[in-house]
């Protein structure tokens, strides 16, 4: 690495010679504010807020996007330097509704947070604020271009990390606008709901479509049972909203905080994560010992990947595996095998899951295979930030609750089924179960360590008695297609595919940053939750999913075995081809 010496403020630092004037002022403790930048994107220069002097020129320069130069002192704080920026937030702010009170972002706006910074009490510009309706279209996402500032993050976080490109600049000059390209509404567009787009915003311009009223109603409903789910990625990331360290476990006290909003029993996703691998697993090695079905198998528990998978390669399907996603089987179990069990009517069951992921909300009712009981396997979705709303409006003091236990008899899980949360984790829960099902023999070392890591693709292979099981992992929608083409191209040339098994999640470091999760997630936040899902897997008694009593019972009692009639009645599902832009 090569590096130069510069000066912040005159003090003396030495950095990378591709860092920029932003990154080495971070290395100094100073802090240079900004609004476009975010560690996930390419900088680009978009606000204007994050000027800095280079003595001895009359110019100012974009820190974000401007690299250091040997010998130069960079003055990132003056008077001037400070009027410049507080004008530019009043800009922003002049074309900016004033309705924080009532905004989804209210409290955790970087624009509020700057406005403070720089004591903005009045805006000295004439209000213009564009009159555009909100796009209220998809079942996951509000769109609210009022509120837009045209920073730009959302529409480089859906061309480049998601490789989607529902979201562009549209227009120039005084009607520049972000939207769906021609203009047409959200769920017109190719958008695959993953809410990256909402995670990466800094103001209330795009956000989760808040249902927490329903859950309200639910509870007000006195012949409702609410049975409730929350997924493995939420235990590792709600604390934050309430100052724990990110990545701190908070599963038994998630179990309390449901208990006490009113829920009647409190299941556990990571289960029916079990469940999908004895299913997905089963589907592997049947694909692999017995050709029923095509190789390399993929995975589809994440319905933004199933919904990108149906819209761009629809000639992948039949190498999808039919097993649904967590959450899906989690409903559908709920109201069968649950419902008979405490002798409930499966009609009189509403079904809550709480997940890290806002596509959730869309799975729910993507097709008549989302209703395997007979009515709606999933009834609501609420997002870990919704969650958080609901502890605090009810006075809850989360932080401080007695831990508690999840209900039987589909609330105990393994190992292999919380590390779901994070990218490779589907992947190495299934190896666990499927080298047990291939060789009868436990895994000496169920630490599948290739398919873990931050890498935008994965590689690497498992020793099954002597028979070399290539697999391989991305995450990020813009990692799958060197995947997806590599495993084209052995196809069309006859030749043996280059993997078995492939794990596709949509969000960077998987679901532990799913769009719905707590707002500021960047990679030193997703590598905290990630070793928080590790530690939640090593302190489990069971590590991989045919070891979990209560898996057992379920199919001894109810499904039978993996793959059976009434197993793929309940767990399982088809997918088709969509077109990228609906009419």
């Amino acid at each position: 690495m090569e590096t130069v010496e510069i000066k912040i403020n005159g003090q003396p630092v030495e950095v990378d010679k591709d860092t920029t004037i932003l990154k080495a002022a971070k290395t100094v403790g100073v802090k240079i504010p900004s609004l476009c930048t975010h560690s996930d994107l390419e900088p680009w220069a978009a606000c204007g807020i994050c000027v800095v002097k280079v003595e001895g020129s009359p110019k100012m320069v974009r820190a974000c996007a401007t690299k250091v130069v040997a010998g130069q002192n960079y003055i990132t704080h003056d008077p001037e330097i400070q009027k410049t920026r507080k004008t530019v937030v009043e800009l922003i702010l002049s074309n900016h509704p004033k309705d924080c009170l009532i905004c989804a972002r209210n409290g955790t706006c970087e624009l509020q947070e700057l406005a403070a910074d720089f004591s903005i009490r009045e805006i000295p510009f004439h209000m213009d604020i564009p009159d555009l309706p909100k796009d209220e279209s998809t079942a996951s996402l509000v769109f609210d271009p009022s509120k837009c500032i045209q920073c730009g993050r959302c529409a480089q976080v859906c061309q480049q990390l998601q490789d989607v490109w529902a979201l562009e600049f549209l227009h120039r000059g005084h009607e520049t606008r972000i939207a769906p390209a021609a203009g047409v509404l959200l769920n017109e567009s190719p958008c695959i709901k993953c809410g990256q787009c909402s995670a990466h915003c800094p103001v209330g311009a795009i956000h989760e479509k808040d249902q927490t009223s329903e859950w309200c109603n639910a509870v007000e409903d006195e012949s409702t049972h609410l049975a409730v789910q929350i997924a493995p990625a939420v235990r590792v990331a709600l604390g934050e909203a309430f100052g724990m360290e990110p990545g701190e476990i908070s599963t038994g006290k998630i179990y309390s905080a449901l208990r006490r909003l009113g829920a009647d029993a409190v299941f556990d996703t990571n289960f029916a994560a079990d469940l999908t691998i004895m299913e997905e697993g089963t589907e592997l090695v049947q694909r692999i010992t017995k050709g029923r079905g095509i190789l390399p198998q993929i995975t589809s528990c994440c319905p933004a990947w199933t919904d990108y998978m149906e819209k761009y390669y629809p000639d992948m399907i039949p190498h999808f595996s039919t097993a649904k996603s967590p959450m899906m089987m989690q409903g559908a179990v709920t109201k069968t095998y649950y419902a008979e069990k405490a002798k409930i009517k499966k009609e009189n069951i509403f079904s809550v899951a709480i997940m890290p992921c806002t596509a959730k909300k869309y799975e729910i009712g993507r097709d008549d295979n989302m209703q395997a009981s007979g009515v709606n396997d999933v009834d609501l979705v609420l997002t870990t930030r919704e969650l958080a709303r609901m502890i605090k409006t009810a006075g809850i003091d989360f932080a401080n609750l007695q831990d508690e236990d999840a209900d039987s008899p589909i609330g105990d899980y393994s190992g292999a089924g919380t590390i779901f949360g994070v990218t490779g984790g589907v992947m190495e829960a299934a190896v666990r179960t499927a080298y047990k099902l291939v060789t009868d023999k436990d895994l000496a070392d169920v630490n599948v360590n290739d398919v873990r890591g931050m890498e935008g693709v994965k590689a690497g292979s498992v020793d099954f008695a002597g028979k070399e099981i290539k697999v391989a992992v991305a995450h990020g929608m813009a990692n799958v297609k060197s995947l997806m083409e590599e495993i084209r191209a052995a196809r069309d040339k006859g030749e043996e595919p280059p993997y078995h098994f492939i794990e596709v999640m949509a969000c960077r470091g998987g679901c532990i940053a799913g769009g719905g999760q707590p707002y500021g997630t960047e990679d030193n936040i997703r590598e905290k939750r990630i070793a928080g899902i590790y530690k939640d897997d090593e302190n489990s008694v069971v590590r991989s999913s045919y070891e979990n009593p209560e898996i057992i019972k379920i199919y001894k009692d109810y499904l039978g075995e993996p793959l059976s009639e009434k197993a793929h009645q309940l767990l399982h599902t088809t997918y088709q081809k969509r077109p990228l832009y609906q009419k």
